[in-house]
């Protein structure tokens, strides 16, 4: 299962006179994780390198921003990818205090950033919905509304015509349930406008 955050989380440490400020928040996508990290760079003039990576499915990227090749980007990665999380941006803004730390050193600094960051997380599962559209005859709405929190759905939209034409809302992992569910109860009487919506698997 993958995870996302509910609010953005920070971490800072100074190793040999370099400041690392950590942040760990929620992004969508590319665009937005670019544009997150202009918006540090122009918060953080004197910075030396504002580094990020991004774990947002085909969106995922990684940037050293002027760091050795594979010392600060990727390793953020991983600790976002060994953390099952999903649509979040880590970014580490370092100001250098003149002394190297070497690529090891780097690796460590920016890896123990973000995992310093995710100590305060507050984790939200991401869940995956899909959408059903049924028509079911009026004696089962009441029913069909009743049955809904069990399979943790909802109605998006319902309307009254020769049937009950209800549009639902449900997590991925439960759609194959509950279509196997309204369709024991209707006996056969459930329509399936969309011929996908009748076997989600």
């Amino acid at each position: 299962m993958s995870f996302t955050l509910n609010a953005p989380v920070h971490s800072a440490q100074t190793l040999k006179k370099s400041r690392f400020i950590g942040c760990v928040e929620p992004a969508a996508d590319r665009a937005a994780a670019l544009a997150r990290v202009a918006q540090l760079r122009a918060e953080h003039p004197g910075a030396t390198h504002v580094c990020w990576a991004l774990m947002a499915g085909g969106h995922s990227a990684a940037n050293d921003d002027g760091e050795p090749g594979g010392t600060a980007g990727r390793p953020m990665l991983e600790v976002l990818r060994h953390h099952d999380l999903e649509g979040v941006l880590a970014t580490v803004v370092r100001y250098y205090g003149g002394t190297p730390l070497g690529a090891g050193g780097l690796v460590r600094a920016y890896t123990d950033s973000v995992a310093q960051a995710l100590l305060g997380a507050d984790k939200v599962a991401v869940i995956r919905w899909q959408v059903l559209r049924c028509v079911l005859p009026y004696a089962l709405e009441g029913w069909l509304r009743r049955e809904l929190d069990s399979f943790s759905a909802s109605l998006a939209e319902v309307q009254h015509g020769d049937g009950v034409d209800v549009t639902l809302r449900v997590p991925e992992s439960n759609a194959a349930a509950l279509v196997a569910r309204i369709n024991d109860a209707g006996q056969g009487r459930v329509l399936w406008p969309d011929a996908e919506d009748a076997d989600p698997a």
